[in-house]
């Protein structure tokens, strides 16, 4: 992607990020650097002073600099961050600095601060009422991001765009949605995005409005407007949600789904009647796997959410745990090892040695390629 700030706000509240600690908050609450919605600016005083929507720290008198940890909604590597310093002028922090980490589990603040964090943008200059936006050159996978502030002062919002890459463990344990931006799934092309962006069609949870849906202007010409998806991985589909909520005199008459794949184009759903504010459910026979699908809505209107439940096929569950294992950082990589039984010496060639091959212990293949994939492919690729 050209304009990798077009990539999802890993760290947006609306995905499930939240700011976990800060070491001052005088003047405003952390917790407003992750809000989904653009800084507004606020009028009046409160009893500390001027209110911000963002977080402020108080002015600082002895050496040192400002800190607020996130944790991401959704891991994955970083591309772009932003700070915005927006309505903040002569109150801005003169630098900033991010770090990232990827911890196992649910860390306390205490054990995040002991974290091996890895930088991800160097102190940089910042200008006052701005979007900063700095690109990252990372492969890695973090869980949390440490944003420093040097000295102090106020900062509106911070995403950091980039790439949802699941835990391939936590998919193996459930019913798997395949399009949804947190197991990885992403927008890769549309027709029109005039009302609402239609990265909303794939994000957790359900619209709580209109302005939460993907939603095209009035088509006064021929044809119809089309989302294209790239899912998480290779898999069937076995369940389709087309969520038309909150539209009700502009959802679209009718709607299809096509998919791509190994076996070339399949039909997912044929060309389907729809009603407005309704979410529809289709259960559909588990045809040919795909990886890729279309969304064509006739002629026109909005959607709040799309959801495609199914399963990964072996190749896809294989492909997704690979990217996954590939862009841990070396710490937590040795951690994975060692929790599913490989030995430390071994953990660490393995480490040294990513990308794996085709060539992998049971253990290592369990965890990688996922359940019943102890056993080692063969040079074609069968077990």
């Amino acid at each position: 992607m050209s304009d990798p700030t077009r990539l999802p706000d890993l760290a947006s509240r609306a995905l499930g990020g939240a700011v976990l600690a800060a070491n001052d908050e005088f003047f405003a609450a952390k917790e407003n650097l992750v809000l989904p919605h653009p800084p507004q600016a606020l009028p009046g005083f409160g009893h500390r002073g001027k209110e911000y929507d963002g977080w402020e720290t108080r002015r600082r008198r002895s050496p040192g600099s400002d800190w607020a940890i996130v944790r991401l909604g959704v891991p994955g590597v970083v591309a772009a961050v932003v700070v915005d310093t927006a309505h903040f002028t002569g109150n801005h922090p003169a630098q900033a600095s991010l770090e990232g980490a990827s911890v196992e589990g649910h860390p306390t603040v205490a054990e995040l601060e002991r974290a091996d964090w890895q930088p991800l943008v160097p102190l940089s200059d910042l200008a006052g009422d701005s979007a900063n936006t700095f690109p990252v050159d990372s492969t890695r996978r973090v869980t949390h991001v440490r944003l420093t502030i040097s000295p102090d002062g106020g900062v509106a919002r911070l995403r950091v765009h980039g790439t949802a890459v699941p835990d391939p463990r936590l998919v193996d344990a459930g019913p798997f949605d395949l399009a949804a931006l947190e197991n990885g799934g992403r927008v890769t092309g549309v027709s029109d995005e005039f009302y609402g962006r239609p990265v909303q069609l794939v994000s957790p949870g359900l619209a709580r409005s209109m302005g939460e849906g993907w939603e095209t202007r009035r088509r006064r010409g021929e044809g119809n407007d089309w989302v294209q998806l790239t899912l998480a991985c290779e898999g069937v589909v076995t369940l389709a949600e087309l969520d038309t909520s909150w539209f009700l005199g502009n959802a679209p008459g009718s709607a299809s789904l096509t998919g791509s794949g190994p076996d070339g184009e399949v039909v997912v759903l044929p060309r389907t009647r729809l009603q407005s504010d309704t979410r529809h459910r289709f259960v559909l026979e588990g045809g040919p796997a795909v990886d890729r699908v279309r969304l064509d809505v006739l002629p026109d209107g909005g959607m709040a959410r799309l959801r495609l439940w199914g399963r990964p096929t072996a190749a896809g569950r294989e492909a997704l745990g690979r990217r996954w294992f590939d862009a841990l950082p070396d710490v937590q990589a040795l951690e994975v090892l060692q929790s599913a039984g490989v030995a430390p010496a071994e953990a660490g060639r393995l480490v040294g040695a990513r990308p794996l091959g085709a060539d992998l212990p049971p253990a290592v293949a369990r965890l990688v390629l996922g359940p019943g994939n102890g056993t080692v492919q063969d040079a074609g690729g069968r077990r």
